[in-house]
């Protein structure tokens, strides 16, 4: 199986270690790509990125790796990037994994998804860390890392995302997911960004809705109950619709 797994806000590639590693180990094809201006991208960080720069990192691996059959995971803000992927390359997508994942309307921005508190929150932080140009790196136990060693871990990696990839709007020209089978993967506790993206997912009557008992950074703190999902995900066979 192919697996495509795509960061959130403020990670790279690099997120993904514990999960990729054990999905390698059994057998899969496993890519961690990193979004323009964030990890080792972080030096294009710039206030031009927009979403349809993050889809287009998405769509160009599966179009230049030449992959089909793909599983492909969206992580927190990564879940727009994948949307817009399965919008564009549909016949290349097996299957949708939403991790905790934001899920933004067509013509919305990530921003409109946010109370208006939260939204001036964090456009006030990008203003006095960057002039506006990028979020500063929130402290590791707002994404639900507690242990102390994951946490210096993700102080040392993640880097200031770019606050113009909140501020636009993504742009669909199907139907949200464009037919493809999906699995949204909601960690407990709740991530309070995501109240309206899990309402969504919930009323998706074709979307397979699960929950997990882990913190919103799963990947890093609760790798073993990510792998199993995705492992259950690939047992499953491919969709006769799409």
């Amino acid at each position: 199986m192919n697996f495509v797994l795509i960061h959130g806000a403020w990670h790279g590639g690099w997120c993904w270690r514990r999960v990729a590693a054990p999905l390698r180990a059994a057998g899969h094809v496993v890519y961690t790509p990193t979004q323009t201006g964030l990890g080792e991208r972080s030096h294009l960080l710039s206030r031009e990125i927009t979403l349809e720069t993050f889809v287009a990192d998405v769509v160009n691996v599966l179009v230049w790796e030449e992959l089909a059959d793909v599983v492909l995971v969206g992580h927190s803000f990564g879940g727009i990037s994948i949307s817009g992927a399965a919008d564009r390359v549909p016949q290349r997508i097996r299957h949708l994994v939403y991790l905790d994942a934001f899920i933004v309307q067509s013509g919305q921005s990530p921003f409109d998804t946010l109370t208006p508190e939260l939204a001036d929150s964090r456009r006030r932080a990008a203003q006095e860390f960057s002039g506006g140009v990028s979020l500063p790196v929130p402290d590791p136990r707002s994404l639900g890392v507690t242990d102390d060693a994951d946490a210096a871990w993700l102080r040392a990696h993640c880097t200031p995302h770019p606050l113009s990839t909140y501020e636009t709007p993504v742009l669909l020209h199907h139907e949200l997911g464009n037919g493809l089978p999906a699995t949204y993967l909601a960690a407990r506790p709740e991530y309070r960004a995501l109240v309206d993206s899990r309402a969504y997912a919930r009323s998706r009557a074709d979307w397979d809705y699960r929950e997990i008992l882990a913190g919103h950074d799963a990947m890093v703190t609760s790798p073993e109950l990510v792998v199993a999902e995705l492992e259950r995900v690939a047992r499953q066979g491919p969709s006769t619709d799409c």
